[in-house]
């Protein structure tokens, strides 16, 4: 049987930088619905990096 791990969840500013973006177009992304935190760690947002980068690439898809 073939265990399964669990997603990796990152806070935002190291979600920017692993996207190659801002810190602040995390927020924005999340602002406009494009983005959605998988959890939370205090006050801090948490995010898939799987789903940083589907928004990251919708919004490049978005640009062009």
């Amino acid at each position: 049987m073939k265990t399964q791990s669990l997603p990796t969840l990152v806070p935002g500013p190291l979600a920017a930088q692993e996207a190659g973006v801002a810190p602040a177009t995390i927020r924005k992304w999340v602002q406009l619905g494009r983005l959605k935190a998988a959890g939370k760690a205090g006050r801090a947002a948490l995010f898939r990096l799987e789903d940083v980068f589907a928004a990251e690439r919708a919004a490049t898809r978005r640009a062009r």
